[in-house]
């Protein structure tokens, strides 16, 4: 599939990897329409950060994943649906369960139900390395056991094991998606990166974080929006589950020397309890294969860790982007 022109939905395009995907599929010459979180702000949350060239090329609906309805008028007429619309955040799913459960998997049945009533081209439903638990060997390919640790990974693992079963039962167009920890510019400040940089360019000489041990394989936000699309254009990509990954890893203590040594050398890393996860529920270590996204695509990340770093660091340093994270304040 060329995917030039072609009319195209992104669930979640409010958030951090959708706001980056909408903006390169506008960039490829599709007719792109945003799926965000209705709200009483009227706000699209990160899409309203894109330049106001592009998002005008943008037609922008509000609803809930959760409803039916909503993604029924939302995927009305569209060739491709990327999905990513879903609740993230591991420490928040273990006070919210059934909330990503009702957001995660039945979100995911909606989408997979009305691609099947309307028969879309194309279904890409975003999965997340975190249904893989800690490896049990690296690099972790696409044949890797699941394991959920998390409330959330479970929701993930049962979304996907959904995908798959439409796949497989209706031959519905659907490919699994699965990137690894991605980062950039627009990442909640759950995410461990947007932590580190936050608390950094605050001031602060000590940096608040969880276990420093457990590793992960990170890929820069441009890349991996690249990834979705060279995956909506291999057909022989459907049916199947696919990783991007960078196959490096890093320890969450070796990416925060690094960010202290950029941004404010004497700072230092201090362990807060109160971030610590349940031991059986960390995931120690991610490290992604890619040969299956390189032999079905020619996918290749472009961005090194440092360059996506550099890139990430800039876009904190605006004053403007900055002051929308809470940098003393836990964010789960």
């Amino acid at each position: 599939m060329n995917i030039k022109n072609k009319t195209v939905l992104v669930t979640g395009a409010d958030g951090f990897i959708g706001s980056h995907l909408v903006e390169q599929l506008v960039a490829k010459g599709c007719k792109v329409r945003a799926f965000a979180y209705y709200n009483s702000f009227n706000s699209w949350g990160w899409l309203d950060s894109i330049p106001k060239e592009t998002i005008s090329q943008v037609e922008v609906v509000t609803g809930d994943i959760r409803d039916r309805g909503a993604v029924a008028m939302a995927m009305n007429g569209m060739d491709v649906v990327f999905h990513l619309a879903a609740l993230i955040g591991i420490p928040y799913s273990y006070y919210s369960p059934e909330s990503y459960v009702s957001t995660n998997i039945t979100g995911t049945l909606n989408v997979l139900e009305e691609a099947r009533r309307l028969e879309t081209e194309r279904i890409l439903v975003t999965s997340t390395s975190e249904v893989y638990g800690t490896a049990k060997y690296v690099p972790i390919d696409e044949a890797h056991p699941y394991q959920g640790q998390s409330p959330y990974s479970a929701t993930k693992i049962g979304a996907d094991r959904m995908a798959e079963s439409y796949y497989r039962s209706f031959e519905s167009p659907v490919t699994i998606v699965r990137p690894f920890n991605t980062f950039g510019p627009r990442q909640s400040a759950r995410a461990v990166i947007p932590t580190i940089i936050s608390q950094l360019c605050n001031g602060m000489d000590e940096i608040k974080l969880g276990s420093p041990e457990p590793t992960r394989d990170m890929v820069y936000v441009k890349d991996t929006a690249a990834g979705f699309i060279s995956i909506a254009e291999a057909d022989a990509a459907i049916g199947e589950e696919i990783n991007i990954a960078t196959q490096e890893e890093i320890s969450v203590g070796d990416m925060a020397k690094t960010l202290i040594a950029m941004i404010r050398p004497s700072a230092k890393v201090v362990v807060d309890e109160t971030r610590l996860r349940p031991s059986k529920s960390e995931v120690e270590r991610l490290l992604g294969a890619n040969g299956k996204i390189k032999s079905l695509t020619g996918w290749e990340p472009k961005f090194s860790f440092e360059q996506g770093l550099k890139e990430t660091v800039e876009w904190f340093s605006d004053p403007v982007n900055l002051a929308q994270y809470k940098a003393d304040i836990y964010n789960f």
